[in-house]
């Protein structure tokens, strides 16, 4: 029997509500389907901090590396200043674990509302694939007479070769092995940042050379943006920077339904990768149990996805489609018509 060792993370807020649900389900799923997920919870976060002023403690990353995937509930609390944990849990992870590709599906499941008019789940289905670990978050710049009327804050985009170069050859084979459209779209912004996207560009051709089944398109940002609403249909992979793809991939989880139902990935193809809900720790309904599950539960779907169990990830994703057309009644905390352990429990049923 195949086992896997997962890390969780439940971390603030309603997280370790909804990783509870998530891991509910992944059990089922590993009896289901006779594999064997080892599970060891780390209590990284808000709480941690406040109480040992300690944020990553020393080897944790080491330790970390060891497991296959960390299984990651929210990180924000609000006790705690804006950036302390998201730079020091959120982004450490992504960057020294080189989780450099963020995967975000924008898939509409029946049954769910997009704001959407005349759209459906025919037309939204499509995959971000983010560059994770430069651009602007790679946190180089600096201020000049900081304080002073005169004040200069530089943030600069970093684009490295090798960087560009990864991601690139990851969105043309996802795209190649998603089998669908078999279109990768570059989002970019060419016209403005002529350094950076003329990188990209380049490289986005020469390697998709390498790949002639793949057809090419390239949209400015603000278009993709126009596009994503009017045409979502016109995509099937995108792949772009880590702010762009930060920026498009908020959109994508409005059209399809909302943060409820949002779940992505921080890929390392050779190492540790990390899978959460797209919404935040929502502070506001911890310990009340009303939050929505579903985006759990569909991150965790995607790391069984990442772990090659590919027909326990597309029975947990018919167990949530199945749930989403048939019982819940709005994705909104408290307003399911569930709370979040009767959510968890109907997807477990519908397994």
């Amino acid at each position: 029997m195949k086992s896997y060792k997962i890390a969780v993370l439940p971390g603030d807020g309603t997280g370790p509500e909804m990783v509870r649900e998530g891991v509910k389900v992944l059990q089922a799923a590993a009896q289901k389907f006779s594999f064997n997920l080892q599970f060891k919870t780390f209590d990284y976060g808000g709480e941690r901090y406040l109480n040992t002023g300690e944020v990553l403690p020393e080897g944790a990353l080491t330790e970390l590396r060891e497991y296959q995937a960390i299984f990651l509930g929210a990180i924000g609390h609000p006790d705690v200043k804006p950036g302390i944990l998201e730079q020091g849990i959120l982004l450490r992870l992504r960057f020294e674990l080189d989780q450099y590709i963020n995967l975000r599906p924008v898939k509409l499941y029946p049954g769910v509302d997009t704001p959407l008019k005349d759209k459906g789940p025919e037309e939204i289905d499509f995959v971000v694939v983010r560059e994770n670990t430069e651009g602007l978050y790679a946190g180089t710049g600096g201020f000049l007479r900081k304080g002073t009327p005169h004040e200069v804050a530089v943030q600069e985009s970093v684009n490295t070769r090798m960087g560009v170069e990864r991601c690139l050859r990851y969105a043309f084979q996802y795209c190649r092995e998603r089998g669908k459209k078999k279109k990768l779209t570059l989002c970019g912004k060419t016209n403005v940042l002529t350094y950076a996207f003329d990188l990209w560009e380049r490289a986005f051709h020469e390697i998709g050379a390498e790949y002639p089944d793949i057809e090419r398109d390239y949209g400015h940002v603000d278009a993709v943006c126009m596009w994503m609403v009017k045409n979502p249909e016109d995509f099937d992979v995108i792949v772009t920077d880590n702010m762009f793809g930060d920026i498009i991939t908020d959109l994508g989880a409005i059209i399809q339904g909302g943060m409820g139902i949002a779940a992505g990935g921080n890929i390392n193809p050779g190492g540790t990768s990390m899978f959460e809900p797209i919404g935040g720790s929502a502070p506001k309904y911890a310990g009340k149990n009303i939050i929505n599950p579903l985006a759990s539960i569909c991150a965790g779907s995607m790391m069984l996805e990442h772990l090659g169990e590919k027909e326990a990830t597309a029975a947990v994703e018919n167990a949530v489609m199945k749930v989403c057309a048939g019982h819940i009644k709005s994705l909104s905390a408290g307003k399911m018509g569930y709370s979040t352990s009767e959510a968890g429990d109907l997807v477990v049923e519908s397994l």
